[in-house]
């Protein structure tokens, strides 16, 4: 079934120094019908800590298992800081008739937090 789904979008923001996360590599994935996981886009947080588009131009997509992947070791290697977490995978599910997904990270050497933006 051809979906709605438009956009999906993150923001990237650094607690520890109170700013965005700017250059953090970013992977959309998505689950196919046999489970595994297959790579739709990827791209960098912009100096806002921003990924604005990481669907595919041209491309709709429907619901199903989604996840992104945050490459934090070398956010933090770029910031002097030892964090915790080599990477953040957030998987989140897509319903059939969805059309924008904001996914934030909050994020420190020790810890983040995510949640359904608007």
């Amino acid at each position: 079934m051809a979906g709605n789904l438009k956009r999906i979008s993150t923001h990237v923001l650094d607690t520890t120094q109170g700013k965005p996360a700017a250059g953090v590599a970013v992977r959309l994935e998505r689950r196919d019908g046999a489970g595994k996981w297959v790579q739709v886009s990827s791209s960098q947080t912009d100096q806002e800590g921003r990924c604005g588009q990481l669907l595919p131009d041209g491309n709709e997509f429907s619901g199903g298992e989604y996840r992104l992947i945050f490459e934090t070791a070398a956010y933090f290697r770029v910031q002097a800081a030892q964090g915790l977490y080599p990477f953040v995978e957030i998987a989140f599910l897509v319903r059939d008739g969805e059309a924008h997904f904001h996914i934030p990270l909050l994020l420190s050497p020790n810890g983040y937090t995510t949640y359904r933006g608007s």
